[in-house]
This record gives structure tokens, C-alpha cells and sequence, in this order.
């Protein structure tokens, strides 16, 4: 069968919009959703000196790494909810390291949004903003929506002169280590420091 005249025009203009839906679905990313590619190398998780690490630190560490190597879904450190997880996650962590952190809005340990962390860490005086403070391991980094990650949240590990590697939820659809040079951590909205 061949086409002629309005039926391939059709046919053509068809064609056409389905590239272009196609080509956005994959390029637009919407806030909230599951990142899936990050900027960075990812990693495997770092070997640590858990004892050059003071224990509010080595706690964070260790619980980081067994949810690493466990890698449960987003649900298990949301209550149930599902929803973007990375700040639940950020939440869990410091929970069951004995760290918890109190939400402004509800009074409970979990704290489900980027802009609630940043409002517990600035209330409780833990935040430090980007430009004058250089993170430790069991830090947590809270992206601005523009940044490369998009609104999210996740824990320094390791510090090196110029880059750090983090440990996040919600990253590629679970829980994964990268490491990221400082070139490529723009739009940080700031550090929660771990509390000692």
C-alpha cells in the first residue's frame, strides 16, 4: 500500500508527534522522581577507618552500609508511603543510628521533603551553607531543585580535596554511592551538620 497526498501527510505529522512526545518524555525529568543518571562516578561503598570516625560517625557509616548492601525499597524508610524517598531515607538513616531528627510540621522523626530537612538543620543552627563550610562523613547535602540531582537529599561519606563521595536513596531507583568532583556539585542549597 502506498501513501499519497493528505493520507501521507497525516501519516508524516503522526510520525512527527510521537518523536517529539518521545524525545521530551525522556529528556524532561519531573521533580520528584527517581533520578536516573547522576553526575559522578558511581562507586562501590568506601572502605572506612570506622575508627578515625568519631561514634556519631561510625554509626551513620554503619548503617548506611548495611542498607547499601541490603538495598530494601523506597517504602521501608517511608512508612509505607510512596512517594520520592531520599529524605525519608535521610530520616531512617539518622534514626537508627540513634541520631533522629524531629519534623518542624508533625513532630515525628520522618521528614519527607528537601525543604523540611533544611528547615529542621537551620532551626536547630546544623545548617551551613555551601561556600563557607567543607562537609565531614555523616553530613547530609541538600540540592537545590536546579542542580544536577534535582531537589534531593543524601550523606557524605568521604571528603577529598576536590570532590566527595555521597550515599543516597531514591538514586537510580535504589541506594547508591558517587562520587562527585566539586565542579559537578553545583546548586547545593547547603549541609546538615550530623549532631555529636
Amino acid at each position: 500500500m502506498t501513501l499519497r497526498g493528505p493520507k501521507l501527510w497525516l501519516a508524516l505529522c503522526a510520525l512527527g508527534v510521537v518523536i517529539v512526545v518521545g524525545v521530551t518524555a525522556l529528556l524532561v525529568r519531573h521533580p520528584g522522581s527517581v533520578l536516573d543518571v547522576l553526575p559522578g562516578k558511581p562507586v562501590a561503598f568506601p572502605q572506612l577507618d570506622r575508627a578515625a570516625l568519631d561514634p556519631a560517625q561510625a554509626r551513620v557509616v554503619d548503617v548506611l552500609q548495611a542498607q547499601y548492601d541490603a538495598q530494601p525499597g523506597g517504602s521501608h524508610f517511608s512508612e509505607g508511603v510512596e512517594e520520592p524517598w531520599c529524605a525519608d531515607f535521610v530520616s531512617w538513616v539518622l534514626n537508627e543510628a540513634g541520631r533522629p531528627l524531629s519534623n518542624p510540621n508533625s513532630g515525628t522523626w520522618r521528614i519527607p521533603g528537601v525543604y523540611t530537612l533544611q528547615e529542621y538543620y537551620q532551626a536547630a543552627g546544623r545548617f551551613a551553607a555551601p561556600d563557607s563550610y567543607r562537609p565531614s562523613t555523616g553530613d547530609v547535602v541538600l540540592y537545590a531543585d536546579g542542580s544536577p540531582l534535582g531537589l534531593h537529599a543524601n550523606f557524605v561519606v568521604v571528603v577529598d580535596d576536590n570532590a566527595i563521595t555521597t550515599v543516597g536513596g531514591n538514586e537510580e531507583g535504589g541506594i547508591r554511592v558517587h562520587t562527585l568532583d566539586d565542579a559537578e556539585i553545583a546548586g547545593i542549597l547547603g549541609y546538615g551538620r550530623l549532631a555529636t
